[in-house]
């Protein structure tokens, strides 16, 4: 079966499938060092099997060399290596920098063993990289996203990392099948699928039904998913929708069901906690993903 064939093939059911692998989470840490041991050491310290990629330039060989080294030998692997820049910018020399920012990023991650690199697909918005905009949702910022992803794995040819957009609730890919559309389209083995469940919930609907959103996404998307990102929301009341992240367990998304989903995955994609403030912010918030995935039979590395 070719990839193509593959990715218009008919789509397994996570929820049917038995055999779960330990989840590996992982967040955000507070130490504060440059030796690559040293970090390892503390992710491991702190319960966490999976990490963001330590500071490094990809032209230094010899700390992407150490980095791999201390995280493997801690058993935490690098989730992603995260590049969040506009690739959709409308000054002209600035999308190319970005672009050139994103192709380094993907060139690091391949090189230090990481999972993947992540950007979002950007933004028309005049001022802000990630704002909304109308025509997020067009085919011009369909195609741009398609050409730039091909662009950037052309450029690099990863043997194993792979390239892959964050969802966001204002442009693409904001659900399972425009992500699938985008993975059909741009064709190529060097992108997969980030999956960030709260950034995809733009509507009281999505809100109140996550966990089908949730289950949606994993089981349309869940072979290549390589990456995980761990938010919750809660709903403030106001006389329009507003959406507010929290630490995990201090608001309505439903992770049983995403941890279930995500431990059943045919990859060892990891889940990671961000965008919390302190140490003991992201201490709760895994103490809390944890208790819920002992309740749901699922373990952590």
């Amino acid at each position: 079966m070719t990839r193509r064939e593959a990715l218009l093939a008919p789509l397994p059911a996570l929820a049917a499938q038995t055999k779960r692998r330990p989840v590996r989470l992982g967040g955000p840490i507070y130490l504060k060092a440059e030796d690559p041991a040293e970090l390892a050491r503390e992710h491991r310290r702190l319960g966490y099997g999976a990490a963001y990629c330590p500071r490094v330039n990809v032209r230094e060989t010899e700390r992407i060399r150490a980095i791999e080294a201390a995280f493997r030998a801690e058993n935490v692997v690098l989730a992603e290596v995260g590049v969040w820049v506009n690739l959709m910018d409308r000054d002209p020399a600035k999308r190319s920098e970005n672009l050139a920012k994103v192709t380094e990023g993907l060139a690091l991650a391949d090189a230090v063993g990481a999972r993947c690199c992540v950007d979002i697909a950007g933004s028309f918005h005049e001022k802000v990289w990630y704002g909304p905009h109308p025509k997020n949702f067009t085919k011009e910022f369909f195609d741009a996203a398609v050409e730039n992803a091909r662009k950037i794995i052309d450029a690099v040819k990863p043997k194993r990392a792979k390239f892959a957009y964050e969802m966001m609730g204002w442009c693409l890919p904001h659900d399972a099948d425009s992500y699938l559309a985008l993975l059909r389209a741009i064709d190529r083995s060097g992108f997969g699928v980030h999956v960030d469940v709260c950034n995809g919930i733009n509507s009281p609907q999505r809100f109140y039904d996550n966990a089908a959103f949730a289950r949606e996404l994993f089981t349309k998307l869940g072979r290549w998913v390589v990456s995980c990102h761990a938010k919750d929301l809660a709903w403030l009341p106001e006389m329009n929708v507003h959406f507010v992240e929290v630490i995990p367990g201090r608001g309505e998304i439903d992770y049983r069901g995403q941890l279930a989903a995500i431990a059943a995955l045919p990859n060892d994609a990891p889940l990671m906690l961000e965008h919390l403030k302190t140490a003991e912010e992201y201490a709760e918030g895994a103490e809390y993903i944890r208790k819920v995935g002992a309740g749901a039979g699922v373990a952590f590395l």
